[in-house]
Protein backbone atom coordinates (compact mmCIF):
# COMPACT_ATOMS: atom_id res chain seq x y z
CA UNK A 1 0.00 0.00 0.00
CA UNK A 2 1.23 3.49 -0.78
CA UNK A 3 2.02 6.09 1.94
CA UNK A 4 2.18 9.73 2.06
CA UNK A 5 6.26 9.19 1.71
CA UNK A 6 5.62 7.16 -1.57
CA UNK A 7 3.59 10.33 -2.86
CA UNK A 8 5.48 13.32 -1.50
CA UNK A 9 8.83 12.37 -2.03
CA UNK A 10 8.76 11.72 -5.81
CA UNK A 11 12.10 12.71 -7.55
CA UNK A 12 11.77 12.25 -10.91
CA UNK A 13 9.20 11.91 -14.44
CA UNK A 14 9.93 7.97 -14.01
CA UNK A 15 8.94 7.69 -10.50
CA UNK A 16 6.07 9.74 -10.88
CA UNK A 17 5.12 7.69 -13.70
CA UNK A 18 5.50 4.42 -11.56
CA UNK A 19 3.51 5.68 -8.75
CA UNK A 20 0.37 7.05 -11.01
CA UNK A 21 -0.35 3.30 -12.09
CA UNK A 22 -0.11 2.35 -8.72
CA UNK A 23 -2.30 4.74 -7.73
CA UNK A 24 -4.77 3.65 -10.97
CA UNK A 25 -4.53 -0.07 -9.71
CA UNK A 26 -5.10 0.79 -6.17
CA UNK A 27 -8.41 2.96 -7.02
CA UNK A 28 -9.71 0.87 -9.63
CA UNK A 29 -9.42 -1.96 -7.14
CA UNK A 30 -11.09 0.25 -4.32
CA UNK A 31 -13.34 2.78 -5.53
CA UNK A 32 -16.54 1.26 -6.75
CA UNK A 33 -17.55 4.52 -9.02
CA UNK A 34 -14.02 4.75 -10.54
CA UNK A 35 -13.70 0.98 -11.96
CA UNK A 36 -17.62 1.23 -12.99
CA UNK A 37 -16.53 4.65 -15.32
CA UNK A 38 -13.46 2.25 -16.67
CA UNK A 39 -15.21 -0.46 -17.35
CA UNK A 40 -17.22 1.27 -19.38
CA UNK A 41 -14.21 2.52 -21.54
CA UNK A 42 -13.30 -1.01 -21.48
CA UNK A 43 -10.45 -0.34 -19.61
CA UNK A 44 -8.60 -2.13 -16.50
CA UNK A 45 -5.65 -3.03 -14.62
CA UNK A 46 -4.54 -5.22 -17.13
CA UNK A 47 -4.74 -3.46 -20.42
CA UNK A 48 -3.75 0.50 -18.64
CA UNK A 49 0.62 0.07 -19.19
CA UNK A 50 1.14 3.71 -19.43
CA UNK A 51 0.15 7.30 -17.92
CA UNK A 52 -1.92 8.43 -21.12
CA UNK A 53 -3.78 4.64 -20.68
CA UNK A 54 -5.47 5.61 -17.65
CA UNK A 55 -9.37 6.68 -17.99
CA UNK A 56 -10.01 10.73 -16.23
CA UNK A 57 -13.37 10.67 -14.51
CA UNK A 58 -15.32 13.94 -15.88
CA UNK A 59 -15.49 16.44 -12.70
CA UNK A 60 -19.20 16.11 -12.52
CA UNK A 61 -18.89 12.95 -10.84
CA UNK A 62 -18.14 14.96 -7.74
CA UNK A 63 -21.63 16.07 -8.04
CA UNK A 64 -23.65 12.82 -7.77
CA UNK A 65 -21.66 10.01 -6.50
CA UNK A 66 -19.64 9.68 -3.69
CA UNK A 67 -16.18 9.61 -5.08
CA UNK A 68 -13.92 7.53 -2.37
CA UNK A 69 -10.94 5.01 -2.57
CA UNK A 70 -10.92 3.78 0.95
CA UNK A 71 -13.23 2.35 3.12
CA UNK A 72 -11.73 4.52 5.92
CA UNK A 73 -14.60 6.97 7.58
CA UNK A 74 -14.57 10.43 5.98
CA UNK A 75 -13.09 12.89 8.45
CA UNK A 76 -14.36 16.13 6.15
CA UNK A 77 -15.99 17.03 3.27
CA UNK A 78 -15.27 20.03 1.41
CA UNK A 79 -17.89 21.36 -1.09
CA UNK A 80 -17.98 23.66 -3.77
CA UNK A 81 -19.52 26.57 -4.03
CA UNK A 82 -22.83 27.57 -5.82
CA UNK A 83 -25.89 29.41 -5.92
CA UNK A 84 -29.29 28.76 -4.17
CA UNK A 85 -30.18 25.12 -5.95
CA UNK A 86 -27.14 24.59 -7.52
CA UNK A 87 -25.95 20.88 -7.18
CA UNK A 88 -22.10 21.09 -5.54
CA UNK A 89 -19.50 18.94 -5.67
CA UNK A 90 -18.81 16.85 -2.76
CA UNK A 91 -14.91 15.52 -1.78
CA UNK A 92 -14.67 13.04 0.66
CA UNK A 93 -11.65 12.72 2.41
CA UNK A 94 -10.56 9.68 4.50
CA UNK A 95 -7.41 11.09 5.91
CA UNK A 96 -6.55 14.91 5.97
CA UNK A 97 -2.87 14.54 6.35
CA UNK A 98 -2.92 13.68 2.49
CA UNK A 99 -3.90 16.97 1.74
CA UNK A 100 -1.76 19.33 4.82
CA UNK A 101 0.67 17.78 3.58
CA UNK A 102 0.12 18.47 -0.03
CA UNK A 103 -0.34 22.60 0.32
CA UNK A 104 2.42 22.33 2.89
CA UNK A 105 4.93 21.28 0.90
CA UNK A 106 3.83 22.68 -2.51
CA UNK A 107 3.94 25.85 -1.01
CA UNK A 108 7.10 25.73 0.77
CA UNK A 109 8.67 24.26 -2.82
CA UNK A 110 7.03 27.64 -4.42
CA UNK A 111 7.38 30.26 -1.90
CA UNK A 112 10.05 29.25 1.07
CA UNK A 113 9.39 28.83 4.58
CA UNK A 114 5.58 30.21 5.92
CA UNK A 115 7.12 31.77 8.68
CA UNK A 116 8.81 34.00 6.51
CA UNK A 117 5.15 35.97 5.96
CA UNK A 118 2.28 37.79 7.24
CA UNK A 119 -0.69 35.75 5.60
CA UNK A 120 -3.41 38.28 5.17
CA UNK A 121 -6.91 36.52 3.72
CA UNK A 122 -9.59 38.20 1.67
CA UNK A 123 -11.89 35.40 1.04
CA UNK A 124 -15.27 36.59 1.93
CA UNK A 125 -17.58 34.54 -0.51
CA UNK A 126 -15.52 31.27 1.01
CA UNK A 127 -15.73 32.28 5.05
CA UNK A 128 -19.43 32.66 4.55
CA UNK A 129 -20.32 29.52 3.52
CA UNK A 130 -18.76 25.51 5.30
CA UNK A 131 -16.94 23.17 3.61
CA UNK A 132 -14.09 25.54 2.10
CA UNK A 133 -11.06 23.34 1.21
CA UNK A 134 -9.42 26.71 0.29
CA UNK A 135 -10.19 28.06 3.92
CA UNK A 136 -9.37 25.00 5.73
CA UNK A 137 -5.73 25.65 3.37
CA UNK A 138 -5.06 29.30 4.40
CA UNK A 139 -6.47 28.69 8.06
CA UNK A 140 -3.63 26.16 8.40
CA UNK A 141 -1.04 28.92 6.35
CA UNK A 142 -2.04 31.78 8.83
CA UNK A 143 -1.33 29.21 12.32
CA UNK A 144 1.93 28.01 11.07
CA UNK A 145 3.09 31.35 9.75
CA UNK A 146 3.51 32.64 13.52
CA UNK A 147 2.97 35.91 13.02
CA UNK A 148 0.56 38.19 14.85
CA UNK A 149 -0.49 40.32 11.56
CA UNK A 150 -2.36 36.76 9.78
CA UNK A 151 -5.66 36.59 9.51
CA UNK A 152 -8.42 36.32 7.59
CA UNK A 153 -10.29 39.42 6.52
CA UNK A 154 -14.69 39.41 5.37
CA UNK A 155 -15.61 42.88 4.42
CA UNK A 156 -13.50 45.32 7.04
CA UNK A 157 -11.61 46.93 4.50
CA UNK A 158 -10.62 49.65 5.87
CA UNK A 159 -8.76 47.60 8.94
CA UNK A 160 -7.19 45.39 5.67
CA UNK A 161 -5.83 48.92 4.15
CA UNK A 162 -4.14 49.93 7.04
CA UNK A 163 -2.86 46.75 8.40
CA UNK A 164 -1.31 46.08 4.55
CA UNK A 165 0.10 49.72 4.54
CA UNK A 166 1.74 49.11 7.44
CA UNK A 167 2.95 45.94 7.58
CA UNK A 168 4.63 46.47 4.09
CA UNK A 169 6.01 49.83 4.65
CA UNK A 170 7.84 48.16 7.96
CA UNK A 171 9.37 45.62 5.50
CA UNK A 172 7.66 42.51 6.96
CA UNK A 173 6.86 39.37 3.56
CA UNK A 174 2.99 39.56 3.02
CA UNK A 175 1.23 37.59 1.47
CA UNK A 176 -2.11 38.80 0.58
CA UNK A 177 -4.18 35.70 -0.74
CA UNK A 178 -8.02 36.98 -2.56
CA UNK A 179 -10.90 36.27 -4.46
CA UNK A 180 -10.55 38.21 -7.84
CA UNK A 181 -13.86 40.21 -7.26
CA UNK A 182 -12.63 41.38 -3.14
CA UNK A 183 -9.56 42.31 -4.55
CA UNK A 184 -10.93 44.09 -7.26
CA UNK A 185 -13.38 45.74 -4.78
CA UNK A 186 -10.31 46.76 -2.23
CA UNK A 187 -7.81 48.56 -5.01
CA UNK A 188 -11.54 50.70 -5.72
CA UNK A 189 -11.35 52.03 -2.54
CA UNK A 190 -7.64 52.43 -2.13
CA UNK A 191 -4.80 52.56 -5.10
CA UNK A 192 -1.44 51.42 -2.96
CA UNK A 193 2.45 51.03 -3.67
CA UNK A 194 3.50 47.67 -2.14
CA UNK A 195 7.12 46.87 -2.06
CA UNK A 196 6.99 43.99 0.12
CA UNK A 197 4.00 42.45 -0.89
CA UNK A 198 2.83 39.07 -3.10
CA UNK A 199 -0.53 39.25 -4.27
CA UNK A 200 -2.14 35.81 -5.17
CA UNK A 201 -5.24 35.86 -6.69
CA UNK A 202 -7.03 32.80 -6.50
CA UNK A 203 -9.73 33.40 -9.38
CA UNK A 204 -13.74 33.60 -9.88
CA UNK A 205 -15.98 36.68 -9.61
CA UNK A 206 -18.39 34.44 -8.43
CA UNK A 207 -21.22 36.50 -9.99
CA UNK A 208 -20.35 39.78 -8.05
CA UNK A 209 -18.41 40.95 -11.20
CA UNK A 210 -18.09 40.56 -14.90
CA UNK A 211 -15.90 37.86 -16.00
CA UNK A 212 -12.30 39.33 -17.08
CA UNK A 213 -9.52 37.88 -19.69
CA UNK A 214 -6.21 37.61 -17.47
CA UNK A 215 -3.91 39.75 -18.84
CA UNK A 216 -6.75 42.39 -18.14
CA UNK A 217 -7.77 41.88 -14.57
CA UNK A 218 -3.89 41.44 -14.09
CA UNK A 219 -2.93 44.43 -15.97
CA UNK A 220 -5.97 46.67 -13.47
CA UNK A 221 -4.64 44.58 -10.16
CA UNK A 222 -0.60 45.43 -10.76
CA UNK A 223 -2.02 48.75 -11.58
CA UNK A 224 -4.02 48.73 -8.10
CA UNK A 225 -1.44 47.57 -5.97
CA UNK A 226 1.89 48.56 -7.05
CA UNK A 227 3.60 45.40 -8.33
CA UNK A 228 4.99 44.07 -11.29
CA UNK A 229 3.45 40.19 -11.14
CA UNK A 230 0.11 38.87 -9.78
CA UNK A 231 0.48 35.33 -8.26
CA UNK A 232 -2.38 33.10 -8.84
CA UNK A 233 -3.50 29.82 -7.26
CA UNK A 234 -4.80 26.75 -9.50
CA UNK A 235 -7.02 24.46 -7.02
CA UNK A 236 -10.16 22.92 -6.69
CA UNK A 237 -12.68 21.42 -4.12
CA UNK A 238 -11.74 18.17 -6.10
CA UNK A 239 -8.28 18.44 -5.69
CA UNK A 240 -6.04 17.78 -2.54
CA UNK A 241 -2.84 19.54 -4.65
CA UNK A 242 -2.59 23.25 -5.81
CA UNK A 243 -0.30 24.56 -8.68
CA UNK A 244 1.18 27.80 -8.60
CA UNK A 245 1.51 30.80 -11.02
CA UNK A 246 4.54 33.66 -9.83
CA UNK A 247 3.27 35.94 -12.88
CA UNK A 248 1.76 35.70 -15.98
CA UNK A 249 -0.56 32.91 -15.86
CA UNK A 250 1.95 30.27 -16.17
CA UNK A 251 1.68 27.72 -13.55
CA UNK A 252 3.81 25.29 -12.45
CA UNK A 253 3.29 21.50 -10.50
CA UNK A 254 4.46 20.08 -7.61
CA UNK A 255 6.08 16.91 -8.32
CA UNK A 256 3.17 14.66 -7.31
CA UNK A 257 0.89 16.51 -9.48
CA UNK A 258 0.76 16.69 -13.23
CA UNK A 259 -1.81 17.80 -16.22
CA UNK A 260 -2.51 16.39 -19.63
CA UNK A 261 -4.25 18.22 -22.44
CA UNK A 262 -7.37 16.43 -24.51
CA UNK A 263 -8.72 16.89 -27.05
CA UNK A 264 -11.84 18.88 -27.07
CA UNK A 265 -13.58 16.86 -30.17
CA UNK A 266 -12.74 13.43 -28.56
CA UNK A 267 -12.30 12.87 -24.65
CA UNK A 268 -9.61 10.22 -24.98
CA UNK A 269 -6.83 11.82 -27.04
CA UNK A 270 -4.74 14.04 -26.20
CA UNK A 271 -2.83 16.86 -27.66
CA UNK A 272 0.30 18.21 -28.28
CA UNK A 273 2.34 21.62 -26.81
CA UNK A 274 1.42 24.66 -26.96
CA UNK A 275 -2.37 23.78 -28.49
CA UNK A 276 -5.42 24.49 -26.52
CA UNK A 277 -7.57 21.54 -25.36
CA UNK A 278 -9.45 20.40 -21.92
CA UNK A 279 -7.21 20.25 -18.69
CA UNK A 280 -7.00 16.61 -17.26
CA UNK A 281 -5.36 17.01 -13.97
CA UNK A 282 -3.30 13.80 -11.75
CA UNK A 283 -3.62 14.70 -7.91
CA UNK A 284 -1.68 11.77 -6.15
CA UNK A 285 -2.43 13.60 -2.84
CA UNK A 286 -5.80 12.30 -3.81
CA UNK A 287 -5.57 8.72 -3.69
CA UNK A 288 -8.01 7.65 -1.35
CA UNK A 289 -11.17 9.42 -4.03
CA UNK A 290 -10.00 9.60 -7.15
CA UNK A 291 -6.58 10.98 -8.85
CA UNK A 292 -7.45 11.35 -12.31
CA UNK A 293 -9.70 13.91 -13.24
CA UNK A 294 -11.16 15.36 -16.31
CA UNK A 295 -12.16 19.26 -15.36
CA UNK A 296 -14.45 21.86 -17.52
CA UNK A 297 -11.07 24.00 -17.75
CA UNK A 298 -9.38 25.06 -20.88
CA UNK A 299 -5.50 25.03 -21.65
CA UNK A 300 -2.60 24.87 -22.88
CA UNK A 301 0.24 22.96 -21.77
CA UNK A 302 4.00 23.65 -22.65
CA UNK A 303 6.94 22.06 -23.39
CA UNK A 304 8.77 22.31 -20.27
CA UNK A 305 5.48 21.19 -18.47
CA UNK A 306 4.12 24.31 -17.11
CA UNK A 307 0.72 25.35 -18.23
CA UNK A 308 -1.69 27.91 -18.81
CA UNK A 309 -6.10 28.35 -17.85
CA UNK A 310 -7.45 29.87 -20.61
CA UNK A 311 -11.15 29.88 -19.74
CA UNK A 312 -14.18 27.21 -18.89
CA UNK A 313 -16.02 24.73 -21.27
CA UNK A 314 -19.68 25.12 -21.17
CA UNK A 315 -21.86 22.54 -22.17
CA UNK A 316 -22.16 23.11 -26.15
CA UNK A 317 -18.37 22.88 -25.96
CA UNK A 318 -18.38 19.35 -24.68
CA UNK A 319 -18.63 17.32 -28.05
CA UNK A 320 -17.17 14.33 -29.57
CA UNK A 321 -17.00 11.58 -27.22
CA UNK A 322 -19.41 12.57 -24.68
CA UNK A 323 -17.94 10.68 -21.15
CA UNK A 324 -21.01 11.98 -19.33
CA UNK A 325 -23.18 9.27 -21.72
CA UNK A 326 -22.16 7.08 -18.50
Amino acid sequence: MLTPTDIFTIGSKKEFEKITLKVFRHQFDNNVVYRDFCSFLHKDKHNVKSVKDIPFLPIQFFKTHEVVSSANPVQVTFTSSGTTGMVTSRHLVTDTDYYDQSFRLAFSQFYGNIEDYAVLALLPSYLEREGSSLIYMVQDLIERSNNPHSGFYLHNHDDLIAKLTKLDSEGQNVLLIGVTYALLDLIEKQQFDLKNTIIMETGGMKGRRREMIREELHEVLCKGFGVTKIHSEYGMTELLSQAYSLGDGIFECPPWMDILIRDTEDALTYIESGKTGGINVIDLANINSCSFIATQDLGKKYANQSFEVLGRFDNSDIRGCNLMVF
